[in-house]
């Protein structure tokens, strides 16, 4: 018995027996694991966001607030829209314009003939009235008119008659329209040598359905007026 084995015990009890010893290392550090959970957590928020913008883009979510914005320019100081600026005293007013296509009776249509040929307007009148047109002044094209050997017709029309304008041209093949000053919606056709006849109805129906057909709006950049 060993002098440090207390009295009444014995000393086996305090022997170590087997080959396996215990190995002390440093614990396990709990900050590391911590902050890994943390990184990760961050790490999934990020991706749900980015998913979540993804998801608005494609369902245009966003395309009310930025239509609403690009609606109408406001003042930076009031937020309310801008006001039109008015028309300086004394200034005459513009002419109102139609583009809207009428009916060939509300069209008063004046022929004028700049060839040499005896008797194409009065010609070229009766065929647009028998397409019921209103037919106002006929006779030979005024000395400023220019010869048009190439041409066919030449609309002439002031703002108010647009649309009369566009419902001639389509009656004859490559016909062409000029603007004047005039205030009322009467249209002027000035006949040229290159031409022979109206197009049939169903033709004229095709042409003036090309004539009129809008033009595609370009799609708005996103978060751009």
């Amino acid at each position: 018995m060993s002098m440090l084995t207390p009295q009444g015990l014995k000393g086996k009890q305090y022997r170590i027996t087997g080959n396996s010893y215990p190995r002390l290392g440093r614990p396990p550090r709990r900050s590391r694991k911590v902050l890994a959970l943390i990184g990760s957590l961050l790490a999934l928020a990020l991706i749900g966001l980015g998913g979540v913008q993804l998801v608005d883009i494609f369902s245009g979510k966003n395309r009310s607030g930025t239509a609403q914005a690009c609606a109408s320019p406001s003042s930076a100081v009031s937020g309310k829209p801008l006001a039109a600026p008015d028309a300086a005293p004394g200034a005459p007013s513009a002419v109102p314009s139609s583009t809207a296509v009428p009916q060939p009776a509300a069209v008063t249509v004046n022929i004028y003939n700049a060839t040499a040929k005896s008797g194409l307007a009065a010609r070229t009148a009766e065929e647009f009235k028998k397409r019921g047109f209103t037919i106002g002044k006929v006779g030979n094209a005024p000395a400023t008119v220019e010869k048009l050997p190439t041409t066919t017709i030449q609309v002439i029309s002031g703002p108010a008659g647009l649309g009369g304008a566009t419902l001639l041209a389509a009656q004859v093949t490559g016909a062409t329209k000029s603007a004047d000053t005039r205030v009322d919606p009467s249209v002027d056709v000035v006949v040229g040598d290159a031409f022979t006849a109206l197009l049939d109805p169903t033709q004229a129906a095709a042409a003036l359905a090309v004539a009129t057909k809008p033009s595609p709006t370009p799609s708005p950049v996103p978060g751009s007026c």
